[in-house]
């Protein structure tokens, strides 16, 4: 049904991956569903960056069709360090789409706006997904990270295809079933950015997790957010809302214009250049807070 396109050459500032249902150009952002039946029990999931890779990955709000492309900081192509003991993402690390986290909202539990990008999205299953690929995922919980000062959530989920997700129906279930990954993750979200020159992350409710009625809770207020974004000009001029599905949107174009800007890349290349051994090295990071990862 949905299929990932590449554009550009890998490993280069030209680089997109854009996205096709049925052959027709969309928006990962706006057309693919948060849900994926009427019962909402489950979510899309697009998948920004697989586990064990470093490459920082993200839809592209700003560009038409918001294709995933590597962020960039001073000119650069941006790679998330490995801060010892983790290497790159422990998870497949990506977005819900149609949620948006508005910058002009200030939430009454952080007392800080949000972060002006989709949901983002921790899935903890088994399997390593591949980059650009939809997921099928369960709501688990959601941590209130505060990044630089804006409200950042990080929702935890399963694959519904992974052998534990019949277990997994709630928090508590995580911190039985994989004991020692919360923490890990609360872990890696503090100190991430501690080799880069940033200061740690903060959280809100003490750093607790909160479970999946919470969780749904804050996807339904940030889906609430994204329709007032995709329905209405002048909402942000942040975020680019084309779209190919959302009729009623000021965004929305036809198949044949979307075909147009996606046929207007540059084609995707098999020369992929090599990135820097230095991309590789391990980070060490003094913590001024403990985690019983492994208590």
């Amino acid at each position: 049904m949905y299929k990932a396109v590449e554009k550009g050459t890998p490993n280069s500032l030209e680089y997109r991956l854009f996205y096709t249902c049925d052959g027709t150009p969309i928006s990962p952002f706006h057309d693919i569903p948060l849900h994926t039946d009427a019962s909402k029990q489950y979510c899309n999931m697009i998948v920004e960056i697989p586990r064990w890779t470093n490459a920082k990955m993200e839809i592209c709000k700003e560009e038409p069709l918001n294709p995933i492309k590597q962020d960039v900081k001073k000119g650069k192509l941006r790679f998330v360090n490995n801060v010892f003991p983790y290497h790159g993402y422990m998870w497949n690390y990506g977005a819900l789409p149609q949620t948006w986290e508005d910058p002009s909202h200030v939430d009454k539990n952080t007392e800080a706006k949000g972060d002006n990008d989709p949901l983002d999205v921790v899935e903890v299953g088994a399997a390593v997904a591949t980059r650009g690929e939809v997921k099928e995922v369960k709501i688990l919980g959601v941590l209130a990270m505060i990044d630089e000062g804006e409200t950042d959530w990080k929702i935890v989920c399963i694959d519904r295809k992974d052998p534990l997700a019949e277990q997994m129906n709630d928090i508590s279930d995580v911190m039985k079933l994989m004991p020692g990954i919360l923490e890990a993750t609360r872990d890696w979200f503090r100190i991430y950015k501690v080799p880069t020159g940033k200061p740690m992350n903060e959280f809100g409710f003490n750093g607790e997790w909160k479970g999946r009625d919470f969780a749904n809770k804050i996807i339904k207020e940030t889906n609430g957010f994204w329709k007032n974004l995709v329905l209405n000009k002048g909402v942000t001029d942040d975020v680019n809302a084309t779209n190919t599905t959302v009729k009623d949107s000021p965004g929305n174009i036809s198949p044949g214009d979307a075909a147009d800007l996606l046929n207007r890349q540059p084609k995707a290349s098999s020369t992929v250049p090599v990135v820097s051994s230095s991309t590789q090295d391990q980070c060490f990071v003094n913590r001024t807070v403990s985690e019983a990862v492994c208590a």
